[in-house]
């Protein structure tokens, strides 16, 4: 007689998932600000098992010429999938997929970015994954809106998000590989300007309740509201230290002073 193939329960009867995670629940979040010294702002994202480098230069001229728009800048996002990035190596080729991705985070960011103060110019964004584990795009546009940070471009706010959905018929957040592989999987990319209360992205792919997907919403903020705190902590970090360098210069500056003026006394007394 045939076994009978395991149910995999995605939320078991304590609100635990697959990974231990409660369903609210994000998985580990490390970003680190400035770690491209040749491009004007930079950060590197850890999210999960999803490791994600994000780079920004400009505004600069705009080329070629004709993509220029006087009243405002163009933002050319460009997200890329490294070959070794996920299990079955990946065409270097840009896929569909990542053509799609680079058109909808460069339309979040445009709307987080003050883009009138410059016509004709662009600004160029620019996000490699190099390890992937679902949520890869949201993760992408974190990095990148910490990057537009780090680079000094004006901004109404950083963009925050997670992804959010359905596994085993429990609404569960920051959905993971196996979640999103769940025979009944719903996932919702959902990106938001925090202090403005405003979607800047949103897309779903599968099928949910009115109910579900108003608590699949509601959670999907609250958990994206404390990747903001993630952000705005990330940036402080690099500028606190930035700070700290400062000083201890300018403490090893006077150190030194003082003993150049201590020798020469001595000089002057002999």
């Amino acid at each position: 007689m045939a076994k009978k193939e395991e149910k995999t329960v995605y939320v078991d009867s304590k609100g635990k998932r697959l990974d231990g995670r409660k369903t609210d629940e994000l998985r580990p979040i490390k970003i680190e600000v400035g770690v491209i010294p040749r491009a004007d702002g930079s950060a590197y994202l850890e999210w999960g098992q999803n490791k994600v480098f994000a780079a920004v230069y400009g505004p600069r001229e705009c080329l070629p010429k004709h993509t220029s728009n006087p009243y405002k800048a163009v933002v050319k996002f460009n997200y890329r999938m490294a070959s070794f990035s996920v299990p079955d190596r990946k065409n270097p080729k840009p896929g569909r997929r990542e053509i799609e991705i680079s058109k909808v985070c460069g339309e979040a960011l445009e709307r987080a970015i003050f883009l009138e103060r410059f016509p004709n110019t662009q600004i160029d964004v620019t996000v490699e994954i190099v390890d992937s584990n679902a949520g890869s795009r949201i993760a992408g546009l974190v990095a990148a809106s910490v990057a537009l940070a780090d680079a000094g471009i004006p901004m109404r706010d950083l963009v925050s998000g997670t992804g959010v959905g359905k596994a085993g018929g429990k609404i569960i957040v920051d959905l993971n590989k196996d979640e999103e592989d769940a025979p009944d999987a719903v996932d919702i990319p959902l990106a938001i300007l925090p202090n403005l209360d405003e979607i800047v992205l949103l897309q779903l792919d599968g099928v949910m309740t009115r109910k579900e997907w108003q608590e699949s919403y509601k959670m999907g903020i609250e958990a994206s509201k404390k990747v903001y705190e993630i952000q705005k902590a990330a940036l402080k970090a690099k500028y606190a230290n930035a700070d700290a360098e400062e000083k201890g210069e300018e403490k090893g500056a006077k150190k030194k002073g003082a003993k150049e003026k201590k020798a020469k006394e001595g000089v002057d007394e002999e």
